[in-house]
């Protein structure tokens, strides 16, 4: 067995109904930067989860330094050398960066009998990590006076204090900014330096010439190809996390319409958007492709009125909208469901009746009385037509499954009578069938002459119930694409392209 690297060697992880990874076995060296890419479902998550001591595998070995290696849970994979930094931060912003790095080991001392912090030691210690990571922060900031790029830092520095021999980093910069990304890649460029492995897990593929040596694809749960980063040119890249070419061979059935219900025009916002132009037809779906970070779901809010725009033009079935909001957008005809549906889509301790009719409130009350019949008979229209499935429309909403909750978010939609929904990562988080149910809602929906706009990670999906498709890279636009007869391939590489 090699010394200095790590192995995993015929790692296999089942889930009731499903094969989580299938005899994976690869091989992670000091000194370099190796990234783990594939769609969702690839099986990336359950191989982080094993390394980092969450999840124990069926069968198969780890090995580091040559060393067979036997956790069970996240502080064993620590104390084993392997530390992991998740794409949700753990930092507290009330603690100083000092209380954050050595949180749960600030060293202490004994004063007069008694065990008290040394806060001089604490200080001392966690400036001594930073400039090791070459660094230069005052330790004794809160965490709440750094930007999210130096919070991540703070992150990786937090995990560095075990000095561990593997970091692992789960889509470190899915929440930064361009020249944000630059100061994050500096710092893993100097812990490669010093010999860490690290393991980069990114959707950003794009980014990935920048910063990885090596790039490991994984689809389905087999590694189907690893390769040097020079080696990894877009068409191969989407041969190995594809597969077969998967493409649209017959149209959707759409209303074909002239008819123009959403125009933007060179729409901007600050370090999201950049000159956003594109149409919206009468019953057309419209889908959104681009990489993580690409500004898909910046799209949606800014249109939405969610976030604020800078400039640019909206104009709604031909009347333009200044300075949009929520509540101005909905008056002229637009549903939304967000891409966080239990925090912006849903109020979890509401029954599921409650959240159907939560933005159609004045169409079923009168001077602020609810009438009961119209509120009773449009529940149960909603759950027998989206197939909610629900005991009880009092039941409250969350302890329905994923695909339910996402259902009764288009239902609530639905029950403003819009004219165009937007719909931001609907099937994130939901089993096959309910996403399904959600495709057949919108063609549904394009048969009665509603227009949706559809923004996904998985190109898969966009091909399946979108008409024509736009392309969007760092904020522009930079390709719009019918999908009749389109491939997949065509269509991640055009997500891919400088």
């Amino acid at each position: 067995m090699n010394t200095g690297n790590l192995q995993l060697s015929r790692i296999r992880k089942e889930y009731p109904g499903t094969v989580a990874l299938e005899d994976l076995s690869i091989t992670f060296q000091p000194g370099e930067v190796h990234a783990l890419i594939g769609k969702n479902g690839a099986g990336k998550s359950t191989a982080v989860k094993i390394l980092s001591g969450a999840v124990k595998p069926i069968s198969g070995r780890i090995y580091l330094d040559g060393k067979e290696l036997h956790f069970s849970s996240p502080s064993e994979a620590i104390s084993r050398g392997i530390a992991t930094v998740y794409q949700e931060m753990s930092l507290i912003p009330d603690l100083t960066i000092a209380e954050n790095i050595l949180f749960g080991r600030l060293p202490k001392k004994k004063t007069m009998g008694f065990t008290i912090i040394d806060w001089d030691a604490v200080y001392s210690k966690a400036d001594n990590i930073l400039k090791g990571m070459k660094i230069d922060l005052d330790v004794r900031m809160k965490v709440s006076q750094l930007d999210v790029a130096k919070q991540q830092i703070i992150e990786i520095a937090k995990a560095m204090s075990f000095e561990p021999r593997v970091l692992m980093l789960d889509e470190p910069t899915s929440a930064l900014a361009h020249h944000e990304v630059q100061e994050l890649f500096r710092l893993i460029k100097e812990l490669r330096s010093k010999g860490v492995i690290i393991i980069y897990i990114s959707h950003r593929l794009q980014e990935l010439p920048g910063i990885a040596d090596v790039i490991t694809v994984l689809r389905d749960g087999k590694l189907t190809g690893t390769l040097k980063i020079k080696d990894a040119l877009p068409e191969k890249l989407s041969e190995l996390m594809f597969g077969e070419e998967v493409s649209r061979s017959e149209p959707l059935s759409y209303i074909q319409s002239d008819e123009v219900v959403l125009e933007v025009a060179d729409l901007c916002a600050k370090n999201r958007l950049e000159n956003v132009s594109f149409k919206v037809y009468k019953g057309e779906v419209l889908g959104i492709a681009g990489m993580l970070g690409s500004g898909r779901s910046e799209l949606l809010r800014a249109v939405f009125g969610a976030d604020k725009i800078e400039s640019g033009k909206i104009t709604i079935t031909g009347k333009i909208i200044n300075n949009p909001t929520p509540e101005k957008v909905k008056k002229f005809g637009f549903g939304m469901t967000p891409e966080n549906r239990k925090e912006e889509g849903l109020v979890q301790i509401l029954s599921v009746k409650d959240n159907l009719t939560l933005a159609c409130l004045d169409r079923i009350s009168e001077k602020g009385i609810i009438d009961r019949n119209t509120n009773k008979d449009l529940i149960n229209k909603n759950i027998t037509d989206l197939h909610i499935a629900v005991s009880d429309p009092g039941q409250p909403v969350n302890t329905l499954s994923g695909g339910n909750q996402q259902k009764v978010v288009i239902g609530n939609w639905l029950n403003t009578e819009p004219k165009i929904m937007f719909f931001d990562e609907p099937t994130r988080g939901i089993d096959v069938q309910a996403k399904q149910q959600i495709f057949s809602i919108i063609k549904d929906l394009s048969r009665q002459g509603i227009s949706s706009v559809f923004v996904s990670t998985e190109l898969e999906e966009l091909l399946e119930v979108c008409n024509r498709v736009i392309v969007l890279q760092k904020g522009r636009v930079v390709n719009e694409i019918n999908t009749e007869g389109l491939k997949l391939e065509t269509l991640f590489e055009s997500c891919m392209e400088a």
